[in-house]
């Protein structure tokens, strides 16, 4: 096991992996940009390094920097959390070539997995359904037009690196293909370098659905099941819960059993997770994150598993200790993330917290770095913490949700708790009847 691990990583998710490391004996390095000098996993970690001013470029993603810290502390493992360096495949090379441990998959698996087109080639020859559409890139507007003939309208252009929405371009009929096409390849090209693009099939209704997996480096490979992640606004995730209500047990395990035989052919390691749209029964994959997730925490909720604590193990190359017939699925959990923004707008609302209160009582989780007098930068992303619970039914989870929001007191900053309360008390949410697009039409008719 290791004896220190550098987290390169801040808020929340460095405070996550450092009280896994607490828990196993291991001392925790903190890095921090300048303005997060007064951060909790600053505070808290055994020891911290400064790695640059606030711009993610000169300091979390610093590598010559970060590396640097680890030497000077003496840590022989790195853990990236998520973001920032934790799926470049260059930066996970460099670290094991310097000497240390990386807490996540080999560069080779990021790199086939960062690139759309190479995943879901190779998902494909391993026996994992996708959405119809192009075999690869497209090379020119004329392919586009083939193509999306073939599958039929309505189509989505989609880059071919990168995510969060960017870079996506529906095409509801043949008159719109050429600027789908256009501006797909612009923002593209603008926000990732590349404007590579492919097409597929746009499911007009379908849900988020994403498969949790742990493999080990002893070849043994098994699922935590699912996480509904459909609340998105602008393809960005908002609420999560596991499992779905779309699926049944024998739906889980179905897709379950596909992938973790894909992923043992594949030689992963690590944690990992797929993600699928799903509709009228069918699950269609299109990409994987190559990392832990945001969302963990509901997995860990109803399968009594600590993730990182496992993520840790495996890169020290311990087994997992059993296998797909010890996990068990208890309860029903839901996340909500708490967005330092405002809840109508939607615009960031850095500031300092004035006060804050966080929920508790039986089955209340929460995942935030915020204290009474901090300071929430501007420079990094606006998710100031998680709110997660369990329960042993989807109602009652949904209960204690509500009553865990009305507790929860953040002054000093807007935050989109009160959309939150606005989301759970709707009928179709409570019904389970949503779909990727419901958030957004959901905000919509808010006025």
């Amino acid at each position: 096991m290791f004896s220190k691990i550098l987290i390169a990583n801040r808020g929340e998710i460095a405070l996550r992996v450092l009280r896994a490391c607490r828990e196993l004996g291991i001392r925790t390095v903190a890095i921090h940009s300048t303005a997060d000098a007064d951060a909790m996993h600053v505070r808290l970690a055994d020891e911290a390094v400064c790695v640059g001013p606030p711009a993610t470029r000169d300091s979390y993603l610093n590598v010559a920097a970060i590396l640097s810290a680890a030497t000077i502390t003496g840590a022989d493992a790195i853990h990236p959390g998520y973001g920032f360096l934790s799926e470049n495949a260059d930066f996970a090379e460099t670290v094991e070539a310097h000497g240390l441990a990386f807490i996540g998959p080999t560069g080779h698996h990021i790199r086939i997995m960062g690139d759309k087109i190479t995943a879901k080639t190779t998902m494909r020859a391993l026996g994992v359904p996708l959405v119809p559409g192009s075999d690869g890139a497209l090379a020119s507007l004329d392919e586009a037009r083939v193509v999306a003939a073939q599958v039929g309208y309505p189509v989505l252009i989609k880059a071919t690196a990168g995510g969060g929405g960017r870079g996506m371009k529906v095409a509801r009929t043949p008159d719109e293909i050429e600027e789908a096409w256009s501006v797909a390849r612009t923002e593209a090209r603008a926000a990732f370098g590349n404007d590579e693009v492919y097409l597929e099939k746009y499911m007009d209704r379908p849900r988020h659905i994403e498969l949790q997996i742990l493999a080990d480096t002893h070849g043994n490979v098994v699922h935590f099941g699912e996480r509904d992640c459909s609340l998105q606004r602008r393809h960005q995730k908002l609420l999560e819960e596991a499992g779905s209500p779309a699926l049944t047990a024998e739906q889980r395990d179905g897709i379950g059993a596909i992938a973790t035989a894909a992923l043992s052919k594949l030689g992963y390691r690590n944690a990992g997770t797929l993600e699928f749209l799903y509709q009228d029964g069918q699950f269609c994959f299109i990409e994987m994150n190559t990392r832990l997730q945001v969302e963990h925490p509901v997995t860990e909720m109803v399968c009594d598993v600590d993730l990182v604590r496992e993520q840790i193990r495996i890169a020290a190359g311990e087994p997992l200790g059993y296998d797909q017939s010890d996990i068990r699925f208890s309860g029903h959990a839901i996340e909500c993330r708490i967005n330092a923004e405002d809840p109508v707008t939607f615009l960031p609302t850095p500031g300092t917290v004035t006060m804050y209160h966080p929920p508790g009582g039986l089955g209340v989780r929460i995942d935030s770095a915020l204290y009474a007098g901090y300071r929430v930068p501007p420079y990094y992303d606006s998710m100031i913490g998680k709110l997660i619970v369990h329960a042993p039914t989807r109602a009652d989870a949904i209960a204690r949700m509500r009553r865990a929001l009305d507790e929860f007191v953040i002054e000093g900053v807007k935050t989109v708790i009160p959309l939150h309360r606005q989301i759970l008390d709707d009928p179709e949410f409570q019904k389970g009847d949503y779909t990727i697009h419901w958030l957004e039409r959901f905000v919509a008719s808010r006025g």
